[in-house]
């Protein structure tokens, strides 16, 4: 018999899905008997994702209602009751001692049902605005980890943790050697370099920034590397990968981020995962935000960061000049923004947020 049986739910984006799959594996640690199941959205990321992780899932029939007005909303309260009946069904065959959900749609109907069951639940939000689904969660589950302060706007605030978000462990090594980090990626030592992020399927208007201003940028006697995305990469190389020497390099994905966290300054998008990194790692940062996500979350997690002079933001709305005026302050003021970004470090959110599951389960009885 497993000591404890823990469900997860997260899903839709990577953000959802890898703070989930960073909290099982932190509980398995914790108590190594224990037996976990995912649930997640039939045809999401997650049902390939979780399993390559070594997890089972389980996929309900779920997704968002559109915005405009579409067909595919009015099947959504048939849906949602499918979505309850075989959540109900999934609680009833596994017996969870808690369930946990990190957002996305299959989230709902899954605590939902478990919070009716009055098993133990616990919400982790990532963004400094919540997803509708934690919204409608709150009232319902016993804790919220939340990764910003003032989240008692959204939440009730007896409820509320402030853990941070779960990274990847390999970001935990803030402070590799630099120049063993440039020689990785074959880059001059002796100059800065500017990291350009984009996510893992890239983001096109930061890589029309770069490809309009590369030769600018190296003018300015620093590296680039640059990470373009999968889904850019080929046409990119194919007008890019002939300038590649010791000072500008372009990858398509970079795997050894530890070694690209080294680097002296960052471009990237403000995914909440991704911002709960670049403070572990101590980066100053441009960020720019998709104007594309739900709740323009990404622009409101800048937002949060720019207050504190923790980071620098542009809008893509904005003009080409303004980029190269934040690119030169970037540089200039890269000390000050390392130190203010080190306030929203949390390393060890997955760990404190495992414990406290461990902790609700035990007060269960």
């Amino acid at each position: 018999m497993p000591k404890y049986k823990f469900i997860l739910s997260g899903g839709g984006t990577g953000g959802h899905i890898f703070p989930a799959i960073a909290i099982a594996d932190k509980l398995k640690e914790m108590e190594p008997d224990s037996e976990f199941l995912f649930v997640g959205a039939k045809d999401r990321m997650e049902m390939e994702r979780v399993p390559q992780a070594g997890y089972p899932i389980e996929g309900l029939w779920i997704s968002g209602i559109q915005r405009s007005l579409k067909l595919s909303n009015l099947i959504f309260p048939c849906k949602l009751l499918s979505s309850i009946l075989k959540s109900k069904k999934i609680i009833n065959n596994f017996k969870p001692d808690a369930v946990i959900g990190t957002g996305g749609f299959a989230s709902g109907p899954l605590l939902y049902v478990a919070s009716q069951k009055n098993i133990p639940c616990l919400i982790q939000e990532q963004n400094s605005y919540p997803g509708i689904t934690n919204k409608i969660l709150a009232s319902k589950v016993n804790k919220i980890c939340v990764a910003y302060e003032k989240m008692d706007r959204f939440f009730p605030a007896d409820k509320i943790l402030l853990t941070g978000n779960p990274i990847r462990s390999t970001v935990k090594k803030i402070n590799p050697e630099r120049d063993g980090a440039n020689a990785a990626f074959k880059l001059d030592p002796s100059q800065k370099t500017l990291l350009v992020l984009g996510g893992s399927l890239g983001a096109r208007k930061i890589n029309d920034l770069i490809s309009h201003n590369l030769d600018t940028l190296l003018g300015m006697g620093i590296n680039v590397l640059w990470q373009t995305g999968k889904l850019y990469y080929e046409n990119l190389e194919k007008q890019f990968g002939a300038k590649q020497n010791e000072h500008f390099r372009l990858l398509p994905f970079i795997k050894n981020m530890d070694d690209a966290y080294a680097m002296d300054v960052v471009i990237s998008r403000a995914g909440a995962g991704t911002i709960s990194e670049l403070a572990v790692a101590r980066k100053a940062t441009l960020l720019i935000p998709s104007p594309n996500v739900a709740e323009d979350h990404q622009t409101k997690n800048a937002t949060a960061l720019v207050r504190k002079q923790a980071a620098l933001l542009f809008r893509e709305s904005e003009s080409n000049e303004v980029f190269l005026q934040q690119i030169e302050t970037l540089l200039k003021d890269r000390s000050k923004l390392e130190k203010n970004i080190d306030q929203f470090a949390l390393p060890f959110a997955a760990e404190d947020i495992a414990e406290e599951v461990l902790k609700m389960v035990k007060k269960n009885g």
